[in-house]
């Protein structure tokens, strides 16, 4: 690896690492959402310093070049952000539409009161005394 790459590589995990960090100190993301990131960017900082982990880990897998195993472990933390994101989307999912069955369910019972009141919807109760 040349030092313009070695470089390259290390300023962009340490780039990484600092907009996550800042995000999360500006608690503009979650810490939940940030552990991939951090461990992604930590990775990379790591195998940044340190490139023969990479060669000697290709290596050992038989993979012969080891760029594709760097390539491989970011899909691999993309594919587990994916994951994390579907799980939390589908949570999210379910509480919507429990939060709109709830509406529906106090629209209809406030039409009810105010039938049994004998309001017009949206009149104040005091105007029908």
């Amino acid at each position: 690896m040349n030092i313009g790459t070695y470089l390259l590589s290390i300023l962009a995990a340490s780039l990484t690492l600092v907009i996550v960090i800042e995000l999360l100190r500006r608690r503009r993301l979650r810490e939940r959402h940030a552990i991939w990131w951090l461990v992604g960017g930590i990775g990379a900082l790591v195998l940044s310093l340190f490139p023969g982990i990479v060669d000697g880990l290709a290596a050992v897998i038989g993979i012969e070049e080891p760029v594709n195993l760097v390539f491989f472990f970011s899909l691999i933390i993309l594919f587990l952000v994916c994951v994390q994101f579907s799980a939390e989307l589908t949570a999210l999912d379910e509480k919507t539409r429990i939060l709109a069955e709830e509406a529906a369910l106090m629209d209809r019972r406030l039409a009810l009161l105010e039938r049994e009141r004998g309001t017009a919807p949206g009149a104040s109760p005091r105007s029908a005394d």
